[in-house]
């Protein structure tokens, strides 16, 4: 596993690779353990494979524009198509699922764990809020455009202040109570 950091807006983002896809990004100010390198406005290890660093290079690009709101696309699970970043997050079936139907929220739009837990055929919005909650590639795989039932923020693992500024980014806030 490869690590990288993101200073973003909203706060440190640290990223994870297996060397060929992106396999978690969080919030949280923890710091890769290598000696550092600059590239973006990321950090990433000087000692770190040559094809790790693509993986970071892209996401950090990915990210740049995002916050730039340049980037309205979401990342894709499995294969990379069209210049987006390749996602591989382990989770049981369901959690795929879930994870699959999250990338099809679109950039600005929210749905409620109601209308995800009906997206992907399941009766409880409870089981689809906890696989919501065990997304390990917070914003590419864009779990914080789920929100509670009548439009309310409702909780993220990262604090609902950094959902807040998030939904912000893409200029939902003010249509959320």
């Amino acid at each position: 596993m490869f690590v990288a950091t993101y200073p973003s807006p909203v706060g440190q983002i640290v990223m994870e690779s297996d060397g060929e896809a992106l396999t978690a990004l969080r919030f949280g100010a923890e710091q890769p353990s290598m000696q550092q390198g600059k590239s973006g406005n990321g950090t990433i290890p000087h000692s770190m494979p040559t094809q790790a660093i693509a993986v970071f290079d892209e996401a950090i690009r990915w990210l740049d524009d995002y916050f730039a709101g340049k980037r309205t696309e979401n990342a894709v699970m499995g294969a990379k198509t069209n210049g987006r970043i390749t996602v591989r997050s382990k989770g049981t079936a369901f959690q795929q699922r879930v994870w699959q139907a999250l990338l099809t929220i679109p950039y600005g739009e929210t749905v409620s764990y109601g209308e995800l837990a009906r997206m992907v055929g399941c009766k409880s919005a409870q089981a689809v809020g906890q696989a919501v909650g065990a997304n390990h590639v917070a914003l590419l795989i864009p779990c914080h455009r789920v929100i509670a039932a009548h439009g309310k923020i409702g909780g993220y693992e990262y604090g609902v202040e950094i959902k807040k500024r998030l939904l912000e980014e893409e200029n939902i806030l003010q249509r959320c109570p």
